[in-house]
């Protein structure tokens, strides 16, 4: 394989491996964010952002562990035969299949950057009592496919290279 592609397929691994480490640690952000909303109910203060504060945390955590979780081959697979076969023909499977994850990330992406120029556009706000502005979670998702795809063309790679007998 040539330099550019192993080079490729060493900066996304690391940069998703970082980013993913780091969005591990979202959970403790949300489990103060929840334990807060309790203690606030209990002591009858109504903290109305608690949840949307949650969901949003949430969202980051999904999207920015996303590749790290495939990264890892932590993702959940529909496995009836993929287990029975040789290396050789998953890695044929994988490098065919990728494409349909690469179409599905590229529309989501497409989507994402239309919806956060809007929010970004018209200072869009939740249409909830806390009202927060939208687009910083919407550039979060933004850089979690962007993220997603990067991971996918980099495992397309490996797999290329797994069936060119080299390993990446």
């Amino acid at each position: 394989m040539p330099n550019w592609i192993k080079t490729y397929v060493r900066t996304v691994d690391a940069v998703n491996y970082r980013v993913g480490r780091m969005s591990m640690y979202l959970l403790f952000l949300l489990m103060g964010v929840l334990l807060w909303s309790s203690i606030s109910k209990l002591i009858n203060q109504n903290a109305i952002w608690t949840l949307e504060m949650a969901q949003f945390i949430m969202v980051a955590y999904y999207m920015l562990g996303g590749p790290y979780s495939l990264q890892l081959d932590s993702n959940v697979r529909m496995d009836l035969l993929y287990h029975s076969w040789s290396d050789r023909t998953r890695a044929w499977v994988d490098a065919f299949s990728v494409f349909a994850l690469l179409f599905y990330l590229g529309v989501l992406l497409y989507g994402a950057i239309e919806s956060t120029a809007y929010s970004l556009e018209y200072g869009e706000r939740s249409p909830t009592a806390w009202r927060p502005y939208v687009a910083p979670i919407k550039i979060i998702m933004c850089v979690g496919i962007s993220l997603m795809l990067l991971q996918a063309i980099a495992f397309f790679f490996k797999d290329v290279a797994k069936l060119r007998g080299e390993e990446l």
